[in-house]
């Protein structure tokens, strides 16, 4: 059955803890860099030290899930895989939220255009940055989309509105009980739609079954 609706295939990401989460779990990261190649990313990610490996998602699931359980899941899950699509490099981080960090958008994105989605269920903060070149052009919570942040934080709000996001800041306790009950539970699917409509790269289960380069990330 098709469905016209742009969050539905983006649920996949969504499953709550008790429905198993989905293959990315509940902590999760994804980021779409375009000017740069797999290796390239992998070496940034690294601050230099690799070039990655070549891995399948469950290889990538494995490093990263010992990591977790060595760090006691502080540091998230310390290992990115990058694989090709189209124009863009997609960045895989499972149990992590390194690339939504601002000091690390900063440096990831020098010299390329780079969009990143967090999930983090623990932290209640699900959160979107979109950056050129080291600048952070736009983020934003993704259950707040009316709380917007960056050198252009309008710049996404056609994308915005055409996935039904309410850009205004709430006027009164109906308004705030209103934009809470709208974003709450379609936050992650709408934050990678929004992606989908920046880069033109769905984030579909189909990624995870390719090979991708699996490399550490650096931690300061």
């Amino acid at each position: 059955m098709t469905t016209t609706d742009p969050l539905a295939p983006f649920e996949w990401l969504n499953l709550p803890e008790g429905q198993g989460g989905g293959p990315l779990g509940v902590i999760f990261s994804v980021a779409f860099l375009r000017g740069l190649d797999p290796v390239e990313v992998v070496r940034r990610f690294s601050r230099g030290a690799d070039s990655g490996q070549e891995s399948d998602f469950d290889g990538l699931h494995d490093r990263a899930l010992e990591f977790v359980q060595e760090t006691d899941g502080g540091a998230g899950g310390g290992h990115v895989g990058v694989l090709q699509a189209g124009e863009w490099c997609v960045a895989i981080e499972p149990f992590g939220w390194m690339v939504t960090d601002h000091e690390v958008v900063t440096e990831l994105s020098r010299g390329c255009e780079m969009l990143a989605v967090t999930r983090h269920d623990y932290a209640a903060e699900h959160s979107l940055e979109y950056a050129i070149d080291g600048t952070a052009v736009m983020g934003y919570r993704l259950r707040h989309p009316y709380d917007r942040y960056g050198h252009d934080p309008d710049r996404l709000n056609g994308f915005m509105r055409e996935l039904g996001m309410g850009l205004d800041q709430p006027e009164d306790d109906a308004g705030w009980e209103s934009a809470w009950e709208d974003n709450h539970r379609t936050a992650v699917p709408r934050g990678f739609a929004l992606a989908a409509r920046v880069t033109g790269v769905p984030f579909t289960p189909g990624l995870l079954d390719r090979t991708m380069l699996v490399g550490p990330i650096a931690h300061s």
